[in-house]
């Protein structure tokens, strides 16, 4: 027996008690990766940290130092045949699509608007080189300390349908992510923008740890919220409040969030889509060494489910 399937067969035992009780399934099932520069730039070097821990995925945002969107088009192919080289699959590409202001209805905000759906044309084209039909985007963002206006949503939300009309064009599904200072926040908002949204080929990266955040009680409070089947994509991470209240990002097991319990929820409910390990926090090791130690927590509470 290889090492790699050792590997397998150690997270396969891992997960099976998460899964008791609730429906059969598999490590592959569980679809479970990591955000691939939370371990290094170097995207050679993160495969083989996904490689060497049986796992199948990674979340493409930096490669070599740029956002994938801003690397060309050789270097996404090259990208490609790394993760073909060591097993892998893109679970999603990141974008920046509608990350920033909501640009006015002027001549200057149809020209940023027009820059936006460049970005999203590029973005698409390298998820289809990168072989996956999702991308993370966003509902736009506001400075802290601003109040979102209400009369802003239904803009948003046609600018949204706007994008998964050209992005069903292409057989590409959009991921839209609750994000500290986004209209689309909580767990409530992103609840709001599933019921209004109908385009079923626009749907949510969760990150239940960012609607927290807000003040929000991200589970079972804001999950609860959620239409499970329009969730393309889940940001697992942890953390916990400073006496201020503030939210900080800790290592998975060292804060308050209950990934097992959550997990199980999502399986439970029929998500059949991914799981992603995005840290943000960094240990004295730096990055890899952070995202292990939080790989090794996240798969051990799996194992108490």
């Amino acid at each position: 027996m290889n090492s790699y399937t050792r590997r397998q067969m150690f997270l396969a035992s891992a997960i099976a008690p998460l899964l008791r009780g609730a429906r059969a399934a598999t490590l592959q099932q569980v679809h479970l990766g990591v955000t691939t520069d939370e371990i290094d730039e170097d995207l050679r070097t993160a495969a083989i940290f996904l490689h060497q821990h049986g796992l199948s995925y990674g979340e493409l945002r930096s490669i070599w130092g740029k956002y994938n969107t801003a690397q060309p088009l050789e270097k996404i192919r090259e990208a490609k045949a790394i993760m073909d080289e060591y097993q892998l699959k893109t679970s999603i590409a990141d974008t920046a699509f509608f990350r920033g202001s909501l640009p006015p209805d002027t001549p200057e905000g149809k020209q940023a608007l027009d820059q936006q759906w460049t970005l999203l044309d590029e973005a698409m084209a390298r998820a289809k080189i990168l072989g996956t039909d999702k991308l993370r985007i966003f509902a736009f963002t506001y400075k802290t300390g601003e109040t979102p206006a209400a009369g802003a949503y239904a803009r948003i939300y046609e600018l949204l349908r706007e994008a998964g009309r050209r992005a069903k064009t292409q057989g590409i599904r959009l991921a839209v992510e609750n994000l500290a200072n986004s209209y689309v926040w909580t767990g409530a908002q992103s609840a709001d923008l599933q019921k209004a949204l109908k385009e079923d080929n626009v749907g949510l990266n969760w990150d239940p740890n960012n609607a927290a955040e807000k003040g929000e009680i991200p589970f079972p409070d804001g999950f609860r919220l959620l239409d499970p089947a329009r969730i393309f994509h889940v940001h697992v991470r942890d953390f916990r409040r400073s006496p201020e209240g503030k939210v900080e990002w800790t290592a998975v097991g060292d804060g308050e969030f209950d990934n097992t319990a959550h997990i199980r929820a999502l399986l439970k409910a029929g998500y059949k889509e991914t799981f992603n390990l995005e840290t943000h926090w960094r240990g004295p090791g730096g990055k890899a060494a952070s995202t292990e130690k939080s790989l090794a927590a996240l798969m051990k509470a799996i194992e108490r489910g």
